[in-house]
């Protein structure tokens, strides 16, 4: 019997800074509901869902920006879509901003949950590979600052038991690091959800637009083909407060090919059947860890900054 995933990549137009969460979680709560009609088993959102990507615009405190964090999760802003999920029995993939109160400390993290077709929360990642910077940069068309918002997470890279197969999460900057990838693939992982915010122009490279949806694609479909899992990559997209974000949702089989993709740069589902079982040849052949890998050799991997 094959293990047939129903998957939805549910992609995101722009949410500007004047959206308010009412505005915003009527568009996630919509694109759930049809991703239910559609049959699937569970619907993949993007990188800070809920908001704009804050990140690029600088506040002198950091409390400044507190409206933009959730501290709990669910809650009640957000309610109605574990409420969804619970109703239609489908499950989800959220990214947010989270403030955890660590023995009296606050800690902000970009963090991204799996939730159940029963609405509860079934893993928690908080991103690990920040780009950008932590002091502001007046020279810079936008900024970058995701180091000044958030700290690298805490959790390592957790894979569950979830949807009839092995379940990992990633977030935006973590999917162009392979080292991602493998820890998820050590673990078994069959199915890696991640979310992205990823403009078109970065300031500190001369790329193209063309050059830097490539380079979005490739690393996905690389880390997708030497671990052997289905990856599901879930942008954000389009004119964001004057900061083009690209596309390139995708659906990507553990060959490393793209089973399906978006086509807009709007609110949009991509809806296709993922078998678990396609990961386990690649797993007993050319990528099976027991026999192939030399872990052995790769001590400088750990041990070099």
């Amino acid at each position: 019997m094959t293990r047939i995933l129903r998957i939805a990549a549910a992609q995101l137009g722009p949410i500007n800074r004047a959206d308010s969460r009412e505005d915003v979680l009527p568009r996630l709560v919509r694109l759930l509901s049809d991703a239910a009609d559609c049959g699937c088993d569970l619907a993949v959102f993007p990188e800070l869902a809920l908001t704009p990507f804050f990140p690029r615009w600088h506040m002198p405190s950091l409390s400044d920006a507190d409206d933009f964090y959730d501290r709990e999760m669910p809650s009640p802003k957000v309610e109605a879509l574990f409420e969804t999920a619970r109703n239609r029995k489908i499950g989800f993939s959220l990214g947010y901003a989270e403030i955890a109160d660590a023995q009296g400390k606050l800690r902000r993290y970009n963090t991204q949950i799996l939730v159940s077709k029963e609405g509860e929360i079934l893993s928690k990642y908080r991103k690990v590979h920040l780009p950008g910077h932590s002091d502001f940069k007046p020279g810079d068309p936008f900024q970058n600052l995701e180091k000044y918002y958030f700290e690298v997470g805490d959790l390592g890279f957790p894979v569950v038991d979830a949807f009839g197969g092995r379940v990992g999460m990633c977030i935006c900057n973590d999917r162009r690091w392979p080292e991602t990838y493998r820890m998820l693939g050590l673990q078994g992982v069959e199915l890696v959800t991640l979310g992205y915010n990823t403009p078109y122009l970065n300031p500190r490279a001369d790329q193209t637009p063309e050059q830097r949806m490539f380079h979005n694609h490739l690393c996905m479909q690389a880390g997708a083909y030497q671990n052997s899992t289905w990856v599901v990559g879930v942008a954000k997209a389009g004119m964001e407060d004057g900061v083009e974000l690209m596309s390139g949702t995708s659906i990507i089989g553990p060959s490393g090919e793209i089973k399906a993709q978006a086509s807009t740069c709007g609110d949009e589902l991509v809806v296709f059947d993922c078998d678990l079982d396609q990961c386990t040849n690649g797993k007993t052949e050319e990528f099976n860890f027991e026999k192939n890998r030399r872990p052995e050799l790769y001590g400088a991997l750990a041990q070099t900054v």
